[in-house]
């Protein structure tokens, strides 16, 4: 968990960093001496879990800086350390966005139970996890990467792999039609008007459950409520997602805009899906500029020819000239199967497990779990000894 601890005492900043410390090593935690007009700069640089405030919020004009705060990122945690505990304080704190008010001096043990109910209800107390965070987004629109996405989220699921697909299509969302037939009951607009109460419970709640490990927080039936969710909001969501998921998948919109970006900035991966067309390979070109530009890598970027035929007129390698990217994956084109599995609504091993298809899009999500000297021939054979036409 990361702690900013924020007073004008540079003896408490440093009695409360031990304390902390002493209780959980693990923890991240920085000082920041100074008043109450520090804390939105604290807020923005360090991006905590949790702010610990000691002495500074002395009246309503302090309390004010607090309220806009918690306003634009209600699922940050606050504890306020004061010597004063008369109920108009203790009220008004609450009002202004304060989780807990503590008596100053603090004592060890009341601290250490305040920073744990603040990870209880992050979701980060004794999750060992942290998810790997994996972008899907299309050259152009059609290119498939939505079907990709949510074969690759379910195929993980398959594998045992607590996975979370987040829908950022925000207006027009299509990632549970393809695995589900019925309408989510909550979305992640839903999830965005209510931070201040998302925990690791509320956020599976919210999910639509596809298999026993696999799950899609959808995005909003009403494309107007995409309009509520912002990017910070996608922050808080990833952040207590990744204690709780080993994998999230994110279908991400081809507007790059600042969502998006904000986005595609936590992915530990972002997959390009094209197609072999003219078009595609233009907008593929424009996205790569982009994510130079902003700096990303060049080893978190790899493309996915999807719907690939050989002898086409666009060969791999003048793709790869035009991209300036040497890591390509190829996707065979299966339209009969991918048409039957959108209609009724189901993964595509439950229609064409036998497909070339599969068997690509298999060899893809095993290498995203992949270990160093594992053999991925045995992984990918564990993975479809129950294939139709295949010996058991």
């Amino acid at each position: 968990m990361k702690i900013a601890i924020l007073s004008s005492s540079s003896q408490s900043l440093a009695t409360l960093s031990a304390l902390l410390e002493s209780d959980n090593a693990s923890r991240r935690i920085t000082r920041h001496e100074g008043g109450i007009a520090e804390l939105r700069n604290v807020a923005e640089q360090v991006r905590p879990d949790l702010i610990i405030i000691d002495g500074t919020c002395r009246d309503a004009a302090d309390l004010a800086i607090v309220e806009q705060l918690t306003m634009q990122y209600p699922q940050l945690f606050i504890v306020m350390l004061s010597a004063q505990q008369d109920a108009e304080l203790l009220i008004n704190a609450m009002r202004a966005g304060v989780r807990e008010v503590l008596p100053s001096p603090v004592t060890r043990e009341a601290l250490a139970a305040a920073v744990l109910r603040a990870e209880s209800r992050a979701g980060l107390r004794n999750t060992p996890r942290r998810a790997t965070v994996i972008a899907f987004i299309a050259a152009k629109g059609g290119s498939g990467a939505t079907f990709v996405a949510a074969n690759v989220g379910h195929q993980l699921g398959e594998e045992g792999r607590k996975t979370l697909l987040i829908d950022l299509n925000l207006q027009f969302g299509e990632a549970l039609m393809l695995l589900h037939d019925r309408k989510a009951g909550s979305d992640i607009a839903e999830v965005a008007r209510n931070l201040a109460r998302m925990d690791a419970s509320f956020l599976g709640a919210s999910a639509v459950p596809i298999s026993a490990q696999f799950s899609i927080l959808a995005a909003p039936d009403d494309p107007a409520q995409a309009l509520e969710v912002k990017p910070e909001h996608i922050d808080a969501i990833l952040d207590l997602a990744s204690a709780n998921y080993d994998y999230i998948i994110l279908d991400v919109s081809r507007n790059l805009d600042d969502f998006a970006v904000k986005a595609l900035d936590r992915a530990g991966k972002i997959f390009l899906v094209t197609q072999t067309l003219l078009p595609c390979i233009r907008n593929a070109h424009r996205m790569m500029s982009v994510f130079r530009s902003l700096g990303y890598p060049q080893e978190k970027i790899e493309v996915l020819v999807n719907r690939h035929a050989r002898n086409g007129e666009i060969g791999l390698e003048e793709i790869r000239a035009s991209l300036g990217i040497a890591k390509l994956h190829t996707l065979p084109n299966a339209y009969k199967e991918v048409a039957k599995a959108i209609n009724l609504g189901l993964p595509l091993s439950a229609v064409g497990k036998a497909s070339p298809l599969f068997r690509a899009l298999a060899e893809l999500t095993l290498s995203l779990q992949s270990k160093p000297g594992t053999p991925p021939g045995g992984l990918l054979s564990r993975l479809l000894r129950h294939s139709p036409g295949r010996p058991s």
